[in-house]
């Protein structure tokens, strides 16, 4: 559905902009799909004055042009044939974008002269087909914008059109009037009352029209009334422009008419030549055989039942659809007959399909159009051709009656709080009913005749809650009942739900294993043997508790590669035991990655995992769990795991949060799994709790100011770690050193035996304002002199 901004103000009394109703028609569920505005399309079009125009010295239909702009006097090499010297023209300056011919203006040279510009059409603006010549206005200042002049002298030009979405249960919609009432209703502006037609008959009507008796449920209701005397030809300018602007082509008057009121009210017309119908009109169903050649100019076929218009001799029209070519108007009509009918919408929208018809007449009354409507429709549309036209109009003929549409729902306050959860007061929510045209009575609720979609109490509750907007509804608790428990999650449980949760969303698949492992696991991961041991074990796989979770997860790989499955990610969280006493259980995470991961290579391989691996992910998790951002990683770890490809994460010597590392060769082998295997072992409960809790992310602290980043290379002696060195380095000014990393290392040659040299980069980030020279050096200074007193560390030369 299409309507330009101007054509809704027909209807809304408003000053709401094009922005502001486009927020407000999606809001009210009316989605905006797109707004056109032309006047921003060429807002770079000026407007200036040819001050001198003669023939190109090598060009025949070419005219050098001197036009003055706002810049100045420029030259413009020009082919129309009306450019000469003294008119008002529209100038694209070098820069500027022509929708017309999807070119961006540059200075370029024809034929040897340059040229600075270029004055334009109407087709090159996309202001119409219009090509015979350059525009030429009749008034404006040089300099001003084309787009100010235009809303001043043709409006219509720049007036913005809107498309919506219509969902099928708002058929009330499809007409600018409806969309009107809506925004009113929302209090963007007020409605404005709809005419009522005077328009009296002066003559009886010479064609009768009948309704078969078996045929009125679906063609309750036909009304009619002749014109005679009238001229059709071109329809007025501002009808044109309306039509165009939402892509419909102006055809003649009398059926631009019936388009008009087809957008405007969502009331579909057809007008027949009555000088070509033959007899009287009938409204019934088709015995099946019967043809007609449409106005689109195919020839259709009709199946038994379906409601079709005839005269006394065949088919004129396909009823509700689509009118026949032999009875359509033409320049040479003078004499028509004016239909308005109400067509039921299971019954076109059937005839519709079968005869694989799309018109904007079935789209409307497939979706319900207004019924009571039908006889004040006809009216305002003979009264526009009487205006427009002229002639004189015969009395009104109907056939049928107005269906009864009456109904009533008793409005309860209350269930706009029980259904959407949106506290609205009573008088709103009346008074927003009766805003939509619904009529109240004590507390029952009449809809309109035009909302056929409104069907029950839920339905008033839908009316009243997207007025309202839905945007102001807020996320509530239910109500607590009796004997419901508060939450009961503890910060630990709710700490583990992350952990496992992240662990699957990197790829983990989870276990869970028997708390019970075999002596020789058990010997593997250090467990005391004899405190450890059950008195009346379940086999003899199962004789001692489990020191840690790393011993079942190996059991489970070894289980999978004996079945074929080589490349495995699996985690577990539970329980571990350091002995038999109360006390002594610790409830860890640990993840295993056994085989190959990542993407496969040009030879169809993929790597084997390492342990920055299993490091990469440790952190992941620890992260989710509300770990510190600032840890200690060290190197080494237990017995199992692989002496020279392990470590640590902590948050000092003695809290640790976490291990990793590749598992040992002697354990993989005792087992029964094929390696590489690597793997992590987390203690959530060792994580510190923040001080305080907070249920969203903390805001997001962003500098614009310039980072600054300096190297540095320390000599150490080989025992120092690179995470002393960066440590240090951090320490040195924790509020303007952002982030430091090693980029390298070099151990022996020159530096002598037992020496290394680390390089690394710090990275400075201001945040009140850029560092100076002088700052940076001081910041350098520090690093240098905490790296020295932490490691014995000196520059580099």
């Amino acid at each position: 559905m299409k309507f330009t901004l101007s054509w809704l103000k027909d209807h809304l009394d408003t000053s709401a902009g094009v922005d502001e109703i486009a927020e407000a028609l999606t809001d009210l569920g009316l989605e905006v799909e797109e707004v056109s505005n032309p006047a921003a399309r060429l807002a770079d079009f000026t407007i200036g004055k040819v001050l001198h125009a003669e023939k190109h010295p090598d060009a025949d239909k070419l005219r050098v042009c001197k036009v003055l702009t706002d810049e100045g006097e420029t030259q413009i090499i020009c082919g129309a044939p009306n450019a000469r010297e003294g008119i008002t023209v529209v100038v694209a300056k070098p820069g500027t974008y022509v929708p017309g011919i999807d070119t961006t203006i540059g200075v370029g040279k024809i034929r040897g002269i340059e040229s600075f510009g270029m004055m334009c059409s109407e087709r090159e603006m996309e202001l119409s087909e219009e090509h015979d010549g350059i525009i030429e206005l009749p008034s404006g200042e040089v300099g001003e914008r084309f787009t100010d002049w235009l809303a001043a002298h043709d409006p219509a030009k720049v007036d913005p059109v809107i498309e919506i979405a219509i969902t099928p249960n708002r058929g009330d919609a499809l007409g600018v009037r409806g969309i009107a009432r809506d925004l009113a209703a929302r209090g963007l502006g007020t409605l404005k009352p709809l005419r009522e037609p005077q328009v009296a008959g002066s003559f009886d009507s010479p064609i009768g029209v009948t309704i078969d008796a078996d045929t009125l449920d679906d063609a309750p209701l036909f009304c009619g009334r002749v014109i005679r005397g009238v001229r059709n030809g071109p329809s007025p300018q501002w009808l044109q422009d309306r039509l165009r602007a939402i892509g419909l082509r102006p055809i003649s008057f009398l059926v631009d008419v019936t388009n008009f009121f087809t957008f405007d009210l969502n009331r579909p017309l057809h007008v027949f030549d009555a000088d070509k119908v033959k007899g009287h009109l009938r409204v019934h169903r088709a015995e099946g055989g019967e043809t007609l050649l449409a106005l689109d100019e195919r020839t259709y076929t009709f199946e038994p039942g379906m409601v079709i218009i005839s005269d006394d001799e065949g088919p004129e029209s396909i009823a509700g659809i689509m009118g026949g070519e032999e009875t359509g108007c033409t320049p040479e009509t003078t004499t028509v007959f004016v239909e308005s009918a109400y067509w039921d919408p299971i019954q076109i929208a059937h005839t519709g399909r079968r005869l694989k018809i799309n018109s904007d007449a079935r789209y409307r009354f497939e979706r319900g159009a207004d019924p009571a409507f039908t006889p004040v429709g006809l009216d305002l549309a003979v009264e526009m051709i009487l205006r427009e036209a002229g002639g004189e109009a015969s009395e009104v003929i109907v056939a049928g009656a107005v269906p009864d549409t009456d109904r009533a729902y008793r409005l309860d306050t209350d269930r706009v709080q029980s259904l959407v959860g949106m506290a609205i007061p009573p008088e709103e929510q009346r008074a927003t009913l009766e805003a939509l045209g619904f009529r109240l009575d004590g507390d029952m609720v009449h809809p309109p005749s035009w909302r056929s979609d409104v069907k029950g109490q839920a339905d008033l509750v839908e009316e009243v809650a997207r007025v309202a907007s839905l945007t102001r509804l807020e996320g509530t608790p239910l109500p607590r009942e009796v004997g419901v428990p508060a939450p009961v999650l503890t910060p630990g449980q709710v700490r583990q739900a992350l952990g496992r949760r992240t662990a699957a969303a990197l790829g983990y698949d989870e276990c869970v294993t028997y708390s019970f492992i075999d002596a020789e696991a058990a010997g593997l991961f250090g467990a005391d043997l004899m405190a450890m041991r059950l008195e009346n074990p379940i086999s003899s796989e199962m004789s001692h508790m489990r020191p840690a979770l790393l011993p079942g997860l190996l059991r489970a790989a070894a289980r999978n590669q004996a079945r074929g499955q080589a490349d495995l990610a699996l985690f577990e969280l539970g329980a571990a035991f350091t002995g038999a006493e109360p006390g002594e259980q610790v409830t860890l995470l640990t993840g295993l990655l056994v085989g190959r991961t990542g993407p496969r290579d040009v030879h169809g391989e993929r790597r084997a995992v390492d342990l920055f691996d299993a490091k990469a992910d440790a952190e992941a998790v620890l992260a989710a769990m509300g770990a510190p951002d600032r840890v200690q990683v060290r190197a080494g770890a237990e017995a199992w795991w692989h002496p020279g490809r392990s470590g640590t994460i902590s948050l000092g010597p003695k809290k640790v949060l976490g291990v990793f590392g590749e598992v040992h060769p002697r354990v993989l082998s005792a087992m029964g799994v094929k390696g590489p295997a690597v793997g992590f072992t987390l203690w959530p409960d060792e994580i510190p709790l923040p001080r305080k809790a907070a249920a969203t992310r903390p805001a997001l602290q962003v500098s614009d100011l310039q980072a600054v980043e300096r190297d540095f290379a320390f000599v150490v002696d080989e025992g120092v770690t690179a995470a002393q060195v960066l440590a240090a380095a951090q320490g040195a000014d924790k509020a303007l050193i952002s982030d430091v990393r090693v980029f390298d290392q070099f151990v022996g040659g020159s530096l002598g035996e037992g020496r290394k040299s680390l390089a690394i980069t710090v990275r400075l980030q201001p945040t009140e304002a850029t560092l100076k020279e002088a700052e940076i050096e001081a910041v350098a200074a520090k690093v240098v002199e905490k790296v020295a007193q932490a490691t014995g560390g000196t520059l580099r030369g």
